[in-house]
């Protein structure tokens, strides 16, 4: 009896499931599937179609506003009170320089902190404070790292005021965080297996990071470093606060004497009453996009030589 019970109960799952698929209702299920997955498709064309549609308007209508005023006495030439002589070369020079300081100081040192707070760092309540703050500063508006430049650098240890040297160490501040926590992201992303394998065959721990962990995560560490530079070039309000917004009628020879950069510099001819200067700040937006391309371009070029895969 308990047999037959137990058939008849086995057999009514089986033939709800027939019912399922014999009423139509899988094939409705199936198809709201499929057209929910079409509608996501949909909606990601339309959101990539609408950011290029942004950048398209930016780019064409600074082309034809600035495309006229790029030259070479433009690309050569430094700040003027006057519309037909100024220039773009000191504040171009000025932004490189600023950037080279900035990258050399953030990316060893936020890769060197991402290595030692995921790989070597006890876990611990002083650990978890550091990354809770190394998050909170990653959202930190960027003034307010204006004016800890401004009580440090400048007021505190004297550096030369509207210098590269002083507007790297300040973006380094705002960029170190962006990159420490995508180069912890990028190093959770290697295999267990990786450092199992080279601990098995008798690797130092400081071999497993340095020889294995570290060249497998250097593409995401470049990715973070990408995006944190980025935005380093096209920060304005950090530099204002430290003074480099002053008339520099020369270009710098070196990271301590004063300079302006590309986006303080639009800025400034914006604000301009003469209106010559509106071709001016086309055409200098037009350069900042370019030298933010190649940017861009060179270290995604090297992330690509570096990636490996597994």
């Amino acid at each position: 009896m308990s047999s037959v019970s137990h058939s008849l109960s086995g057999e009514q799952p089986s033939n709800a499931l027939a019912s399922r698929w014999t009423d139509g209702s899988m094939d409705r299920q199936v198809a709201r599937r499929y057209a929910a997955e079409r509608r996501f498709r949909l909606y990601g064309i339309v959101a990539v179609g609408i950011s290029l549609a942004f950048l398209a308007f930016l780019l064409i209508t600074m082309t034809l506003k600035g495309a006229s005023g790029l030259s070479l006495e433009f690309l050569s030439g430094s700040d003027s009170t006057e519309a037909a002589r100024a220039g773009v070369w000191g504040a171009l020079k000025g932004s490189l320089l600023t950037i080279l300081v900035t990258m050399a100081l953030a990316f060893p040192i936020g890769v060197l902190s991402a290595l030692y707070l995921e790989e070597f760092a006890p876990r611990n309540r002083w650990t978890d404070m550091i990354e809770v703050s190394i998050n909170n500063l990653a959202a930190v508006p960027s003034i307010i790292f204006g004016l800890l430049g401004l009580a440090v650098f400048l007021n505190f240890m004297h550096l030369p005021r509207s210098a590269p040297l002083v507007g790297g160490l300040t973006l380094a501040l705002m960029t170190m965080p962006v990159i420490v926590i995508a180069g912890r992201n990028a190093i959770k992303s290697v295999p267990p297996s990786i450092r199992d394998a080279a601990l098995g065959v008798g690797a130092s721990k400081m071999q497993v990071v340095f020889h294995h962990v570290l060249p497998l995560a250097l593409p995401g560490i470049l990715t973070g470093t990408i995006i944190g530079m980025a935005r380093a070039l096209g920060e304005t309000a950090p530099l204002l606060m430290i003074g480099m917004r002053a008339f520099i009628a020369s270009p710098p020879r070196g990271i301590t004497d004063p300079s302006s950069v590309l986006p303080v510099q639009i800025f400034l001819w914006s604000d301009e009453v003469d209106r010559a200067f509106v071709e001016k700040t086309s055409a200098a937006i037009i350069v900042l996009l370019v030298f933010m391309l190649m940017m861009n371009g060179l270290a995604i070029y090297l992330r690509n030589k570096f990636e490996r895969r597994w």
